[in-house]
């Protein structure tokens, strides 16, 4: 992609947002019925594309069991609220009410409370129990003191999630995650993210990932670009990521690593288009706050939201509940702008454009329509 010049002495690339482009239709069509929005990560199988971002506002041990049961994984924070607190219901029905001119404090202070292994623990069984996968977020700083918990609870997939993170972090204060030592040491695949470009992406999937988070979860409630200044359009992310995993697949001799998209997907659309870029599934955060069982009642706030000395991420009221989680994923819609039947879009979009899976919906034609 040619640089463009912002100033004398500095060039920018020049990237693209998913609402910058669309989805252009090939010579064929396909009945819907005959297309499979299947994918699998190593040994799991999920019938949608869909995983949620693990959000205290979205994912309970309640809401990721039933996202596993239709089709999807559900993801749980490690190092939320379900993991802080015995019974934290009380404390998300006051989060649920607060006002947004003091949400930041008051997330903060429900999160100062000290993360309970026991919990973890806990959580994870009641997950098992339910026969779904088994799936537990937990941060680079925290990875090499929660893992060992969290391993030994018995998930089936460890996600190692912050911001940004690298394959090398560099540290003179303290002793930094290596992850490809880390991961090369697990019988149990990892996913890690968020990465913006093809380096980065690379380096990741030569750590062993079994999949790359693309994306800072960046929606309208983000803030990570006023803080940190940092915001890379995400059609622009997926397609420098995918081709990262292209090289890296010529590189390995046939090793396949998924791409997550994380940030600014709110429609069926979206979703499709995220796909076409190269991603292999997508992160859904505030989508899912719009359903009847977010343990949050409709409010929506990021991971990083609360952190104690730099949130990013505002507090949001998503809007009242469109209905219950399946009719969210797979209707009936009674909304024209893509917000519910999620995946019922998505493989509708496959359909018109004459793909049978999501393999070969990546190869589907794009434009420049803005």
């Amino acid at each position: 992609m040619r640089d463009v010049e912002i100033g004398l002495g500095k060039v920018a690339r020049r990237g693209y947002h998913l609402d910058d482009i669309a989805i252009v239709p090939s010579r064929r069509t396909r009945d819907v019925d005959d297309v499979s929005t299947a994918w699998q990560l190593d040994a799991y199988r999920f019938e949608i594309p869909c995983v949620a971002h693990p959000s205290d506002a979205t994912m309970s041990p309640d809401t990721v069991a039933a996202l596993g049961r239709l089709g999807g994984l559900g993801v749980l924070n490690a190092e939320g609220l379900w993991c802080r607190y015995e019974d934290p219901t009380e404390i998300l029905s006051t989060l649920s009410e607060v006002e947004a001119e003091v949400a930041t404090g008051q997330l903060q202070r429900a999160y100062a409370e000290p993360i309970k292994p026991e919990l973890i623990a806990d959580r994870v069984k009641s997950i098992r129990d339910a026969g779904v996968t088994v799936a537990v977020r937990v941060s680079p700083q925290h990875t090499l003191a929660l893992a060992p918990v969290i391993l030994d609870a018995g998930v089936d997939l460890l996600v190692i999630q912050g911001t940004i993170v690298s394959a090398e972090h560099v540290s003179t204060t303290d002793e930094p995650l290596n992850l490809k030592e880390f991961i090369a040491d697990l019988d149990l695949p990892v996913v890690v993210g968020g990465c913006t470009n093809y380096q980065t992406a690379l380096h990741l999937m030569r750590t062993g990932a079994a999949g790359v988070i693309v994306g800072v979860g960046a929606d309208e409630w983000s803030t990570t670009d006023m803080v940190l200044g940092i915001r890379v359009p995400m059609a622009t992310a997926i397609a420098d990521a995918a081709a990262a995993r292209r090289d890296y697949l010529d590189e390995t001799g046939g090793r396949y690593v998924h791409l997550i998209a994380d940030g600014g997907l709110q429609t069926s659309g979206d979703i499709a288009k995220a796909l076409g870029c190269g991603a292999d599934a997508v992160m859904l955060g505030e989508p899912l706050s719009l359903c009847e069982e977010a343990p949050a009642g409709g409010a929506w706030w990021h991971s990083a939201a609360s952190h104690p000395k730099l949130p990013r991420g505002s507090f949001g009221e998503a809007g009242p509940p469109l209905g219950p989680l399946d009719r969210l994923l797979f209707g009936p819609s009674d909304d024209p702008e893509g917000q519910l039947n999620l995946f019922g879009g998505l493989r509708r979009a496959m359909a018109k454009c004459g793909y049978r899976d999501l393999k070969e919906f990546q190869k589907v034609g794009l434009v420049l329509d803005r």
